[in-house]
């Protein structure tokens, strides 16, 4: 048999061994998890020799939306205007006793930044597409440096539209230069993870933001697979198997979680390739087991080297939430051989305190995010916490659990020392 007849054979071959590595490590009846054809990156570690370390700093991060953002609304939407928000936004968030902001750039297949690849967000000007005279991210970046904040730049990798947001897309969105790159969906319009050109234009966007800012991460969030519908990208999954044969083809669930792993570990490997001093992070949804039904091969990402430098799953449940508690949760995490380069932070529901969430078990108490803290830095594994999201800061309905977050943060023997700054 010919080389090039064989290369199809030994590419599927070599998924499917990684796959059944990876697969050791997974729970059985789950889909399976499966590594990409970058396995030279992504390898195994042992976690049983060395247990993931603690960072040196503890996370303290805000989660600060594109809602919380938004210009549109200003009768001012100057380079002034903005700065003087966001500078209120750092100061509150310095002040609460955070060190970090996790700031939305990218929410729509656009940028709060200047890009050449994607348009200007309609966040900024009220229109996708519109320049706002002004470049946000270095703006933020420049706030964030004068208050010894450090700064993630948070992108959602696939999303292009979802609830007719934005209203309308500039005729510079990659989409509407090439539909073919993303697929429409009853939710929405979203990037297809089985497309190589898209996953392209999202690491060029990414090392993008890490050539030209000032950042000390890049965070994605929990929007991956946007359905499991087979139509979505059934001819990129016939491509696939008329290329590697049945014989030798991975199932359609293991294909998908293979094509979302490819643009993790790639997106990975770009930053690094830029900086060491830049953070790759994720932040899944908090029940473990809900990730696969997204294709997002959360163990993986945990268990392998050259996944991500960190991850941050959303636990936002209450300590007493009949479906799914905070410490069941937590426990389901930590419990994981997590190798000793990834960091695991807790993302906590701000915006859930003092409310009737989680069948009204929000309200037994006002302190719940404080415990909540005090039990996630407790664990030998937790490096620290995000909250999501600032808004919750100026929420007065979740003033005291707020404060006594605050005063938990502050009395930890780890913490930092707090100065605070005065709202200019």
């Amino acid at each position: 048999m010919s080389v090039k007849k064989l290369a199809p054979v030994i590419v599927s071959a070599v998924l499917l061994i990684t796959a059944l590595v990876a697969r050791a490590y997974s729970v059985k009846n789950e889909v399976k998890p499966t590594s990409t054809a970058t396995v030279d990156t992504a390898t195994i570690d042992s976690a049983v020799d060395e247990q993931p370390k603690k960072a040196e700093k503890e996370m303290r991060g805000v989660w600060v939306s594109y809602i919380e953002l938004d210009m549109q609304n200003e009768t001012d939407k100057s380079e002034a205007s903005f700065r003087e928000k966001f500078k209120n936004i750092a100061i509150n968030s310095k002040n609460a006793g955070f060190n970090t902001l996790i700031v939305q750039v990218r929410p729509f297949c656009d940028a709060l930044y200047d890009s050449k690849f994607f348009p200007y967000s309609h966040i900024l000007s009220g229109e996708q597409g519109v320049n706002p005279g002004y470049d946000a991210l270095e703006v933020m970046c420049e706030v964030c440096s004068q208050l010894d904040l450090d700064i993630h730049a948070w992108v959602n990798p696939y999303r292009i539209s979802t609830d007719s947001t934005p209203q309308a897309l500039s005729e510079t969105n990659p989409y509407v230069i090439d539909n073919e790159i993303g697929e429409e969906t009853e939710n929405g319009i979203f990037l297809n993870p089985a497309n190589k050109m898209a996953r392209n234009l999202i690491i060029d966007g990414v090392t993008e933001i890490v050539r030209n800012y000032d950042v000390d991460g890049i965070q994605f969030d929990d929007y991956f697979y946007p359905t499991q519908d087979s139509d979505f990208d059934d001819t990129e999954y016939a491509d696939y198997v008329g290329t590697v044969g049945e014989m030798n083809c991975m199932s359609i669930d293991n294909w998908r979680l293979a094509n979302v792993n490819t643009l993790i570990c790639d997106t990975y490997r770009a930053i690094h390739k830029i900086s060491d001093d830049v953070e790759f992070g994720i932040s899944p949804q908090g029940n473990i087991d809900n990730n696969a039904q997204i294709y997002a091969d959360v163990k993986t990402w945990c268990i392998c080297k050259g996944f991500v430098d960190y991850i941050c799953p959303q636990l936002y449940y209450s300590l007493d939430n009949p479906a799914l508690t905070f410490e069941d949760s937590l426990t389901a995490w930590s419990d994981l051989d997590i190798n000793k380069s990834v960091k695991l932070y807790v993302g906590l529901a701000g915006y859930k305190a003092n409310s009737d969430a989680d069948e009204g078990t929000w309200l037994y108490s006002n302190n719940i995010l404080a415990d909540e803290y005090k039990i996630a830095v407790n664990n030998e594994k937790v490096s620290g916490i995000m909250l999501y999201s600032y808004s919750a800061l100026k929420d007065e309905n979740a003033s005291t659990e707020i404060a006594n977050l605050t005063k938990a943060m502050s009395n930890n023997s780890d913490a930092e020392n707090q100065t605070t700054v005065p709202i200019q």
